[in-house]
């Protein structure tokens, strides 16, 4: 299966929610299963085993995920299936193959009097009316900015179904969501120009308690191990800037290939020194962030896409391409900028400037991943012959390593 979450969110551009993406096969390699996906499995709502395998607490605090569900296993025993706490930020989703016949009209009576919230997509104008006993049942509606009035959605939706929250989709650019933001009608947003999360005023990185402990722990042992330090220090998205930032005054010409190289280069007595006065300063917080948590994931996706990608030995330094890939974002510069303030090797440059080099397939892959482009990363998937188990299983890791290591 192929999985991700695309975020959701509100007119300060911080992320409120996110949508579940799967494909459960490369169609690419078996393209007759696409005619029949929708009957493949249908009794098995195959959304909450990955919802299951990554946690919610991988996500931030407070956000709603949004479950599609299928005509077919609407009738499964969800209920069963999701407990009372998992429930309370699951959205149920439903596109327009859900019709307004008496049993789907029961059923989700049932799913919203079982404390379900649920939300719709993909409903044509023309069949607004048609399906008013479903929409009377819904949280919220998923409208296509490109394809629908705005304007008189809202009235519409203001006086036929005020219960009903609207979510504008598919937004191309900053443009457009400038023009839309400001208008309550519109509580959350989609669009590709911000796959990448950015939330404005929330954008510095801070260190995090669990961190400081453990490496105040380590350090002031009388003869402590540097590499474990170092990945320690890699957990922790400010504590690497900070470390290499450090590391440049002191080797202006190296490249830095890993954080454990960036630690060697410091030394015990340097890396001691400046890890206690870090934890002195008291720079930290209990939960990380969006950006954090996205810097985080992406470095150890990268790190476990190594060996499909034949870069099985360079994994520590495609860690550090992931967790640097927002480096731009956290310091609030241009990215060349902000990789002259790391003095990261060429490969990681190239692959974040320019798109170019032996980690750019990586990078490319990833963004893919994020954007739920399941025919791209199929393609890659063939042209690298790796099976869709083996990314699954990938990104389904790195989701447990950021829950195992936070929760």
């Amino acid at each position: 299966m192929l999985a991700t979450l695309i975020p959701f969110f509100d007119k300060d551009m911080k992320v409120s929610a996110y949508s579940l993406f799967s494909q459960k096969e490369n169609y690419l390699l078996n393209p007759d299963l696409q005619g029949g996906a929708m009957l493949n499995g249908a009794g098995r709502i195959d959304g909450l085993e990955v919802i299951e395998n990554i946690g919610l607490d991988t996500l931030t605090p407070g956000t709603d995920v949004f479950l599609p569900i299928g005509p077919i296993n609407v009738f499964a025993d969800i209920e069963s299936l999701v407990d009372r706490k998992t429930r309370s930020r699951l959205v149920l989703l439903f596109d327009n193959s859900i019709t307004n016949t008496e049993d789907y009209q029961k059923r989700l009576t049932e799913l919203k009097n079982g404390g379900f919230k649920m939300a719709v997509y993909k409903v044509p104008i023309a069949e607004f009316e048609s399906k008013k006993e479903i929409l009377k049942l819904m949280t919220y509606i998923i409208l296509d900015s490109k394809r629908i009035n705005l304007d008189k959605a809202k009235i519409y939706f203001s006086y036929q179904y005020p219960q009903i929250k609207i979510c504008v989709g598919n937004v191309d650019n900053q443009e457009i969501f400038d023009k839309l933001k400001d208008d309550e009608a519109f509580p959350l947003f989609e669009g590709k120009f911000y796959r990448l999360p950015v939330t404005k005023g929330d954008t510095k990185i801070e260190p995090l308690k669990v961190n400081y402990l453990q490496l105040m722990n380590i350090v002031n042992d009388d003869d402590y191990e540097l590499t474990k330090a170092a990945d320690i220090i890699g957990r922790d998205t400010a504590l690497v800037v900070s470390l290499l930032d450090m590391v440049n005054r002191i080797a202006i010409n190296s490249k830095i290939t890993s954080i454990r190289h960036a630690a060697a280069i410091l030394g015990q007595k340097e890396l001691k020194k400046w890890i206690n006065t870090v934890i002195t300063k008291e720079l930290c917080a209990d939960k990380p962030n969006e950006i954090t948590r996205i810097s985080l994931l992406r470095a150890k996706f990268a790190e476990s896409l190594a060996p499909s990608f034949e870069l099985a030995l360079h994994a520590s330094e495609l860690f550090l391409m992931g967790l640097f890939s927002v480096l731009d974002i956290i310091l609030d510069v241009p990215m060349e900028e902000a990789l002259n303030k790391v003095n990261v090797s060429k490969n990681i440059r190239n692959a974040l400037l320019e798109q170019k080099g032996a980690f750019a397939e990586v990078y490319e892959f990833m963004a893919a991943y994020e954007n739920a482009d399941w025919q791209e990363v199929c393609r890659w998937l063939v042209v690298k012959d790796v099976s869709v188990d083996t990314v699954y299983k990938a990104y389904t890791d790195t989701m447990i390593w950021y829950r195992e290591m936070f929760f």
